[in-house]
């Protein structure tokens, strides 16, 4: 029988690497002039060999290296120092422990290759998910962390864009997705590098912030179904396994450049373009997955101390997430690794800030209860590297705890589905909600105000990643998830959205002419909001999904960016980037604070509402389907006048006498392109004191 030992490259006997006791910190795989510190984490290990690789792909060790508890141990810390050992050397770990599963959670198993929880790039050449599974040796099937040099890299003194979070504008988009069509005419299609070749784009279109759907490493071979004999894939990323690495896909020459330098040139490119960066981070599960999942780093190195367990049988995980495991991120180890790893992203990335998946289970304790004050998010509140990061939460989780308007910590802004389900409702036509949209467009003070939080607490979105595009949500009824291949069962069913007549594409003018007034109904209504707008990425172009509305598993065309939708939909594409530019322009639409009831000099409050008739808005009327307002411009801003009718006739709508200006019309959504948008220095003077605002249709008015 071929052993382990007589496979290496040189004989144990002569070691290659000469090692010392090494420190405990920092944690992971820290290179110096000399060679590399190595230190690793376990409270229950009994036995740590580190495993060292010439190469990524070689399928044996130059050296094991067995960790002396005598020496090679600290407390909970395992560490060793080799000498003269270079960046580009790939390592993993075993680990051997107890071996009680039921009753303490532990499953360790030597016979498996781990990852470094702390390594900051990994490679998955020769890895198979199914040798991480049961006991057998998968050692060379296994991923390997890789040594990496962070300080060899030029930053060309580069400075995050630091916009005010008041003026933020957040895109949301996927890496692979927004280049990954041939559509694109990127050189390197669906990368880190096909986004710096976009960025004229995205700033011909005006957003400030990007946010990234969650570049963490995850395992995107593992194949989740087969549909019509077509594997379907983890395509959002959204099940990490290692939180400070890059996922090595979205590189385009992962083997001979790091992720990590590759993933700093997206940065440092679109910081150089006035663009901020936000990472969407899970920290509430890993993609090892239930008691079925794989080994492939947490399970092996801890299981009891990285995830919450069931309390009755150990061998079973808690399922706060949703999805098979939960981590236990106020555990203080677990807590030491989430902050190391932000300040990381942070400091060595220049990442400008971080939006928490299912962002509640950060606030429950050990036994899975909620805390008032969760020691992991008040340490990322209160982290002096992360002060001048935007923090942003999805404040909720799949175990039901939902905390919207209450989320612990001050400084988190939380997706705020309250409002996009009211708008939602209001745009296609839903009655009565005239007093709900006035307190979503306001700010949402009935949810941030009493708390002592801002408008900026509430990022306020029409659509994300998970539903339904704009486009579909004017265009379907229902969803149509069939090729995900869960019999259209998974998705959400109630989607708040209105076909306009027909369920799907039409080639009706008259059906399509509505679909795109609604498109511009939500888009107004959206960056005329107080809080921080969202938009979809691909949403400014009418990108279609085609009714699906979970596209987790749809690596494809259904899910990528499709540029040549950019000439097709022009109209739209005008209306988002000029709606953008006028937010831009106007600082009363993007307040730090509630309203207060200030008075200009021209006799305008700061914030007037209306209904037909002038300071009558029909807050109690049960069939109300419109709404105006008006904003009182200060220190040299144009006063804004708003009308919202949603109803299905025109309506006649007062408007206010304002001295010594006149109303000019801006934006009117019944008119087409490129009547819906007067650009700056083409107003038209608006007469009288009424205005006729067509059924389903957004005005604005500025005062010259």
């Amino acid at each position: 029988m071929v052993t382990i030992a007589n496979k290496l490259k040189e004989p144990l006997g002569q070691p290659k690497y000469q090692t010392k006791s090494g420190r405990t910190q920092p944690l992971g795989a820290i290179v110096d002039a000399n060679g590399v510190n190595f230190s690793l984490y376990s409270a229950h290990a009994t036995a740590v060999e580190l495993l060292i690789f010439e190469k990524y792909d070689d399928l044996y060790p130059v050296q094991i290296i067995k960790l002396d508890p005598a020496t090679n141990k600290t407390f909970y810390y395992w560490h060793v120092y080799v000498e003269g050992l270079k960046p580009g050397a790939a390592y993993g770990y075993r680990v051997d422990g107890p071996n009680n599963l039921h009753e303490a959670g532990h499953r360790y198993n030597k016979n498996k290759v781990l990852l470094d929880p702390y390594s900051k790039s990994n490679s998955c050449i020769l890895w198979k998910r199914i040798n991480a599974l049961g006991t057998e040796d998968n050692l060379t099937t296994s991923m390997r962390s890789i040594v990496v040099d962070l300080n060899d890299y030029d930053w060309e003194n580069d400075q995050s864009p630091a916009h005010p979070m008041s003026k933020t504008i957040i895109y949301e988009m996927h890496v692979r997705g927004f280049t990954k069509s041939l559509s694109s005419n990127c050189k390197h299609k669906g990368t880190f590098a096909g986004i710096i070749e976009k960025i004229p784009y995205l700033q011909e279109l005006g957003i400030t912030t990007v946010e990234l759907l969650p570049v963490f490493d995850f395992d995107e071979t593992e194949v989740l179904r087969t549909v019509n004999g077509k594997p379907l894939k983890n395509y959002w990323g959204y099940d990490p396994h290692s939180f400070f690495a890059p996922e090595t896909s979205y590189c385009y020459s992962p083997t001979e450049r790091s992720p990590i330098r590759e993933f700093r040139d997206m940065v440092k490119a679109l910081h150089k373009a006035g663009i901020e960066v936000i990472l969407d981070v899970v920290f509430n599960h890993t993609s090892e997955g239930n008691h079925q999942g794989p080994v492939i780093n947490f399970k092996g190195i801890d299981n009891s101390i990285y995830y919450h367990l069931f309390p009755l049988d150990k061998q079973f995980y808690m399922n706060y997430s949703g999805c098979g495991n939960t981590f236990n991120c106020n555990h203080p180890m677990v807590d030491k690794l989430i902050v190391e790893c932000l300040e990381f992203w942070v400091k060595e990335m220049h990442v400008d800030g971080f939006r928490f998946d299912e962002g509640s289970i950060l606030a429950r304790g050990q036994d899975g209860s909620p805390m008032s004050y969760p020691p992991v998010i008040w340490h990322i509140e209160t982290s002096e590297i992360l002060s001048n990061t935007k923090i942003i939460t999805e404040a909720w989780d799949a175990g039901g705890l939902y905390q919207i308007g209450k989320f612990p910590g001050c400084r988190y802004a939380e997706w705020n589905g309250l409002y996009r389900d009211d708008i939602r409702r209001f745009v296609k036509g839903d009655e009565g909600l005239v007093s709900a949209v006035a307190s979503r467009i306001s700010g949402s003070a009935d949810l941030y105000q009493s708390n002592k939080r801002l408008p900026t607490n509430s990022i306020n979105f029409i659509t994300c990643h998970d539903g339904f595009t704009l486009n579909d949500l004017v265009s379907y009824n229902d969803k149509h998830n069939e090729s995900n291949g869960e019999n259209n069962q998974d998705g959400i069913n109630d989607n708040l959205s209105w076909n306009c007549g027909v369920e799907g594409e039409t080639d009706n003018p008259e059906i399509e002419a509505l679909r795109r007034r609604q498109i511009k109904n939500f888009t107004a209504i959206l960056l005329l909001s107080q809080g921080v707008p969202m938009i979809l990425s691909g949403d400014e172009v009418r990108h279609t999904q085609k009714g699906n509305n979970n596209n987790y598993c749809q690596d494809n065309e259904t899910s990528w960016f499709d540029w040549s939708l950019l000439q097709k939909s022009a109209e739209i594409f005008r209306f988002f980037k000029l709606m953008i530019g006028f937010r831009k322009r106007h600082s009363s639409l993007c307040r730090r604070e509630f309203f207060k009831g200030e008075i200009n000099e021209r006799g305008l409050a700061d914030l007037s509402w209306h209904g037909c008739k002038l300071f009558q808005p029909g807050w109690n009327d049960p069939h109300g389907s419109s709404l105006a307002f008006t904003l009182g411009g200060f220190n040299g801003d144009a006063d804004i006048h708003v009308i919202l009718n949603m109803y299905w006739n025109s309506l006649e709508l007062e408007i206010p006498v304002i001295k010594g200006r006149n109303w000019y019309k801006v934006i009117d959504t019944a008119n087409s392109s490129p009547n819906d948008f007067l650009e700056p220095g083409h107003e038209l003077k608006v007469l009288g004191n009424t205005y006729l605002a067509k059924e389903r249709s957004v005005v604005v008015l500025i005062s010259q």
